[in-house]
């Protein structure tokens, strides 16, 4: 079982910006949604917990079953599948190619990688495309070229930041079907501001609102605590956010 802690996370952005407050949560195997709107703090903690973004000095400690990650450093990178939100990819490569630079910079070995990658794209629906470039791709495909990206190394944490951002709705459903199947040997989060995308797979769900966690649980136990109309997740989103 892997065990992912969240204790007291902080980070500013200059004076007056609080954009996580004392963010605590502890993760097991399993996928879970982390809910808000754009700007409550989804990105930054998905950047801290995968190292890309320092928290604030003395601002709290993640822990991966039990070690602090900045004295793991190498050895929780190696274990982790990170999907950041923007599509950057290289337009003129081939798909192919760029899973290969990604395997390049987690140090995995060209063997290893030749024998993984193909299965990746297997995985994902893109046998077909995985020799043509990426400048040529749908929204979706570059989606999941990027899924494939994060689950080379076959790592125990995987975080995608938002993705199914700009992907119409039968896109969407193909790409949460893809998560579902991973998650049950590993820790998933997935950073989303679209309530359908996670409330059929998700574990738990975590509601962010301005940098603090303002409720987690269960769908079932999350759903009675709306006040008026229908029980639904939708419902407790626009309760706590006035939109969805």
């Amino acid at each position: 079982m892997n065990r992912l802690e969240l204790q007291k996370i902080n980070k500013h952005y200059g004076k007056k910006k609080h954009a996580l407050c004392d963010f605590s949560f502890e993760f097991t195997n399993g996928i879970y949604g982390l809910l808000g709107p754009n700007g409550a703090g989804k990105s930054t903690l998905m950047n801290i917990i995968s190292d890309n973004l320092l928290p604030d000095k003395d601002g709290g400690k993640i822990l991966w079953n039990g070690e602090e990650t900045r004295i793991l450093k190498e050895k929780f990178r190696s274990r982790l599948g990170f999907m950041p939100q923007q599509q950057n990819l290289y337009e003129s490569m081939t798909a192919h190619t760029f899973l290969n630079y990604i395997a390049a910079l987690k140090c995995i070995d060209r063997k290893t990688a030749e024998q993984e990658i193909p299965k990746l794209f297997e995985r994902v629906e893109l046998s077909e495309s995985m020799d043509k470039k990426m400048g040529g791709f749908s929204g979706g495909m570059k989606q999941r070229v990027l899924i494939a990206s994060a689950l080379l190394g076959n790592p125990n944490l995987i975080i995608l930041d938002e993705p199914t951002a700009g992907l119409d709705p039968k896109q969407r459903v193909i790409i949460r079907n893809m998560v579902s199947d991973l998650g049950k040997d590993k820790i998933i989060i997935i950073s989303t501001h679209i309530v359908s995308d996670i409330e059929t797979i998700a574990k738990e769900i975590l509601f962010i609102k301005e940098g603090n966690l303002i409720d987690s649980g269960t769908i079932s136990a999350l759903v009675k605590k709306v006040e008026n109309g229908e029980k639904s997740l939708e419902s407790l989103y626009m309760q706590y956010y006035g939109e969805v």
